[in-house]
């Protein structure tokens, strides 16, 4: 499990694109072994992030509760 990796839906405040991003970068750098890859790599690397991150979006807002929003104190990504 990606322990850094913060719960992002029905939080307050409101989670934005950058923690989704934080949150596809730190997914795939643990699948793929890399902390920073290798420049050979560095493409496939960024687009799975931009992709992973796009999808997480979608998902957050496509995803519906009746649930009250839990209070977040997640850090903020810089």
């Amino acid at each position: 499990m990606c322990r850094s990796i913060q719960t992002l839906y029905n939080v307050e405040p409101e989670a934005s694109r950058e923690e989704a991003r934080a949150a596809a970068l730190q997914y795939v750098r643990k699948i793929s072994g890399y902390r920073k890859p290798s420049a050979v790599n560095e493409h496939a690397f960024e687009h799975a992030v931009e992709d992973i991150a796009e999808i997480t979006w979608r998902l957050l807002h496509q995803l519906e509760t009746q649930a009250a929003p839990r209070v977040s104190v997640r850090k903020q990504v810089a």
